[in-house]
């Protein structure tokens, strides 16, 4: 009976700990994150035009297959 009566004790009192408002970490606000969020797309839609458009200059860099740029396909 001592068990039951430690463990209905320790149960309720860790429930009251956290149903108390007062002290409780609540965590960041969700507007810096999205901040952060909206900062690292933007980063990675200018890394992935900056890789596309190089890609895209080597690939147009290379001769056709008469060994001169021909200009058509």
């Amino acid at each position: 009976m001592t068990l039951i009566a430690y463990l209905h004790t320790a149960v309720v009192l860790r429930l009251a700990e956290l149903r108390r408002d007062g002290e409780r970490d609540r965590g960041d606000s969700p507007v810096p994150t999205a901040v952060i969020i909206f900062g690292l797309v933007a980063a990675a839609v200018v890394v992935t035009g900056l890789v596309a458009s190089k890609a895209t200059a080597w690939m147009d860099a290379i001769p056709g297959p008469g060994g001169a740029d021909t200009g058509t396909v």
